[in-house]
């Protein structure tokens, strides 16, 4: 059996518009890693390294502290530091309308992804009840993180590996993208990516049942 390694970056919204939604947000996330486990071992694959991590993603003009985003935590070993992690996530401020969902995105392509294992995985997964802000329209707030993306193209660009200027160890090979939000931009804009599946329902509210398989079926490797 082949090793596997795999890194999930779960990005979710923490604006107070998801307070609705934010319970079942967290326990869908929770329900793809198990499916994805378990399609990966019916892969026949060795699920050698499982690691996770959380971007909780709010407004760079209005909030305070507008990301929050942790180390990986290695499963099974940390998964208790993990689900108290994702559990702490509270929905709260933000502005109203688009939120720096993009910054979020970006932050996740920048983390130290895994490179070990004859085969992986780099899958970000996003959740949101919004469109996003376009990159760099709150540049000027206080916190606003250094080296972002100029705008969607190039950020297209970090992720399919064509930016030479791009820095990190995430591998566009290996990179896996699902996104549950509404039909809206840049959601929609985003579909001219490979290995991009976009979800359309409110941050995965709704979202059906068979929607979630397809979404597991593009992660799991061809056995």
């Amino acid at each position: 059996m082949y090793e596997f390694y795999t890194d999930f970056v779960i990005c979710i919204d923490a604006t107070a518009s998801m307070a609705p939604y934010l319970d079942e947000v967290k326990a869908n996330a929770l329900s793809i890693l198990q499916k994805y486990v378990e399609g990966v071992e019916e892969s026949g694959y060795t699920l050698e390294q499982l690691r996770i991590k959380v971007i909780a993603f709010r407004d760079y003009k209005y909030d305070e502290v507008p990301m929050v985003e942790s180390a990986f935590f290695t499963l099974p070993e940390e998964r208790d530091a993990f689900e108290s992690c994702l559990n702490g996530i509270e929905a709260k401020g933000g502005g109203g309308g688009a939120e720096n969902a993009l910054e979020a995105l970006a932050l996740a392509l920048r983390s130290d992804w895994t490179t070990g294992g004859y085969r992986r995985r780099h899958i970000v997964l996003l959740f949101t009840d919004s469109g996003a802000l376009p990159l760099g329209a709150r540049a000027d707030c206080p916190g606003y993180p250094d080296g972002m993306p100029k705008d969607l193209a190039q950020l297209g660009s970090w992720w399919e590996g064509t930016d030479p200027s791009f820095e990190g160890t995430y591998q566009p090979r290996a990179g896996r993208l699902i996104v549950f939000a509404p039909n809206a931009e840049p959601w929609t804009e985003m579909q001219a990516w490979n290995r991009y599946w976009p979800c359309f329902s409110r941050a995965g509210i709704g979202a059906s049942e068979i929607d979630v398989e397809s979404g597991i079926d593009l992660l799991v490797p061809d056995p």
